[in-house]
């Protein structure tokens, strides 16, 4: 890292006792400085964040009761804001994302310090039909909401923050909507976003993969997420247009 650009690595978990110390490990090839947020895991899952942080592998910030993905993420800036980072390097728990991506992810962030930088995913065979569709559905009310190809995926979780700035945007989602709501949000707040490819691979259960991912009720979040973006920029352009505001 540069003098003036200091990023560390959040981990939000919940319940990945068998994967996240190999996406821990594989991290701090790259970035020393990792927190572990676990969000409320259960026996397992809380002892496998106990090993990483008795291993001096990482912070583990424990949430007492799971809130969601968003805001344990949230969590996770707070604790690398109290401890001088700048930028913060999101990655799953769940081993999905190739971090072979994370040196070209952090010599964006070192050129463009003010940037967004985001994943977009490169799949194999093993991603979920469900998924995809709820990312087709995603995609379009995100070129709606920030500009057509601005951002290539609102939804993968690995991704480059300059902390200052997604502190500031106040993203409201705590779980699976969170990743899009703060992209977006960022991306119309004239946040820089630069797009790089990550590879994506579901692990399987024999592997230890896990998804919390809930087909019905995470596409009715994004619905009601973008329900509530677009109907904030119809009533500042009818303001616009009735002269009040600019």
């Amino acid at each position: 890292m540069t003098a003036d650009l200091r990023c560390v690595a959040v981990v939000p978990t919940y319940d990945n006792p068998r994967t996240v110390r190999a996406v821990v490990e594989n991290v701090r090839r790259h970035l020393p400085e990792v927190i572990v947020v676990d969000d409320g895991s259960g026996t397992e899952g809380r002892a496998a964040c106990a090993a990483l942080a008795e291993a001096g592998l990482a912070l583990v910030h424990r949430r007492e009761r799971n809130g969601g993905k968003g805001a344990a993420v949230k969590s996770g800036f707070e604790v690398a804001h109290a401890r001088g980072a700048t930028h913060v390097f999101q990655v799953d728990a769940d081993g999905q994302h190739d971090l072979a991506c994370l040196p070209a992810f952090l010599a964006a962030a070192r050129a463009h310090p003010a940037a967004l930088v985001l994943g977009y995913p490169v799949y194999d065979d093993s991603a979920p039909r469900t998924r995809r569709t709820a990312r087709r559905f995603t995609q379009f009310w995100v070129d709606v909401e920030a500009g057509q190809g601005r951002i290539r995926d609102a939804m993968v979780g690995c991704r480059v923050y300059p902390l200052a700035a997604a502190r500031a945007c106040r993203a409201r989602g705590n779980r699976m909507d969170f990743d899009v709501e703060i992209a977006v949000r960022l991306a119309r707040a004239g946040v820089e976003v630069v797009n790089l490819p990550v590879h994506v691979r579901y692990p399987t259960a024999a592997e230890g993969g896990v998804s919390h991912f809930q087909p019905v009720r995470d596409i009715v979040r994004l619905s009601w997420l973008h329900s509530r973006i677009c109907t904030g920029l119809s009533v500042r352009w009818a303001l616009r247009r009735l002269g009040f505001g600019r």
